[in-house]
């Protein structure tokens, strides 16, 4: 039996759904919305989170209000076949992969009300125990780059571990200083990315330099396709993830090679079904999986926190509390590991 088949024919009653905002600053230095999917039925409520990252197409959905035919009964899978045929945009997104997002926020949501329904945990559903959950907090480290943003968070959570964006105009005193921290676990060389605030173009200089003094860390989405740094990268393939490319199984089986390691973001996979096929895939292949965050500011990071106990609690999953995402955290947050703190029922992180 598939991970799936565990969940498909729970039943699923909606009644209606409300749409929530919010916003926060976060540390990359942009204003992030997200959107909040309250989804009603039999007295309960069921929560996903839509991490579309281009604010107009938050402001759209909100301002059109709660307009897809979604109430009636169904099983989980049914629900999911439904939000999948539906154009849940009131205009077309900026980029492609909103869709996905946003169909990932509403079979979330389905997800969590139908466990909600049955008096039953998710964990409990797919007969899995919660562990704790090893993260990592993800940063840039500004322009110029310095190291206050890391030191900022040692100096309260000595033993905090990083995911780090490399740039071009890092310093060998820069990166001198990030080794002697020992809290670098992989660095993000963002390749894949073009037209955004976090574009790295393909630089082998950097990249050796980093390469040479992490030797221990992960790469994720680095250039294999510019001579220069696939040079530089030849020796290095047992440690290089990918995130920005994986939507899908296909995708993984299109690698150039196969990875040790791939990150799986639930709302960038895009469907409960491709998801729980996706974790399946992973495992009989021998592929481990971390998981990543995209600045949710809601219930969103708290179920892939969830998730991630489920399905790799071990690795370093770029998955910390929401408050190490604003530029000067507080004391008193959690550290790492989380301690499994998942709701008595439902699809929840209750911590």
């Amino acid at each position: 039996m598939t991970t799936f088949d565990l969940l498909a024919g729970l039943p699923l009653e909606v009644d209606r759904y409300e749409l929530e905002g919010l916003s926060a600053n976060v540390s990359s230095g942009f204003e992030r919305l997200s959107t909040v999917v309250h989804l009603h039925g039999g007295g309960q409520e069921g929560v996903g989170e839509d991490v579309v990252y281009d604010p107009e197409d938050h402001v759209a959905m909100q301002e059109a209000g709660p307009v897809q035919p979604l109430a009636g009964r169904y099983t989980l899978s049914g629900f999911c076949e439904l939000i999948d045929s539906l154009d849940l945009f009131p205009n077309t997104p900026n980029r492609d992969v909103s869709r996905l997002y946003r169909r990932w926020t509403f079979h979330s949501a389905a997800l969590d009300l139908a466990l909600r329904q049955a008096g039953r945990s998710l964990h409990e559903a797919l007969g899995r125990e919660p562990q704790p959950v090893t993260f990592v907090v993800s940063l840039r480290l500004g322009e110029p780059p310095t190291l206050e943003p890391v030191q900022t968070r040692l100096r309260n959570y000595p033993t905090l571990h990083f995911k780090l964006d490399p740039t071009s105009s890092w310093t060998d005193e820069l990166i001198a200083d990030l080794v002697a921290t020992g809290a670098v676990d992989s660095v993000d060389f963002k390749s894949l990315y073009h037209g955004t605030i976090v574009d790295q173009p393909p630089d082998p200089a950097l990249y050796r330099r980093v390469i040479d003094a992490f030797p221990d860390a992960w790469i994720e989405d680095p250039d294999i396709v510019t001579p220069a740094t696939a040079a530089v990268l030849a020796d290095h393939h047992d440690r290089i993830t990918w995130d920005a490319l994986i939507h899908s199984i296909a995708d993984i089986e299109s690698l150039p090679f196969e990875p040790r390691m791939v990150n799986i973001k639930p709302s960038r996979i895009g469907g409960l079904k491709k998801l729980c096929d996706t974790y399946d895939y992973c495992a009989e292949h021998g592929i481990g999986a971390y998981g990543g965050g995209q600045f949710e500011l809601g219930p969103g990071r708290g179920q892939n926190q969830y998730l991630a106990s489920l399905f790799h609690a071990g690795t370093p999953n770029d998955l910390a509390p929401v408050g190490f995402n604003v530029d000067e955290p507080e004391p008193g947050l959690p550290s790492s590991p989380l301690p499994p703190t998942v709701a008595e029922v439902g699809f929840r992180w209750a911590g």
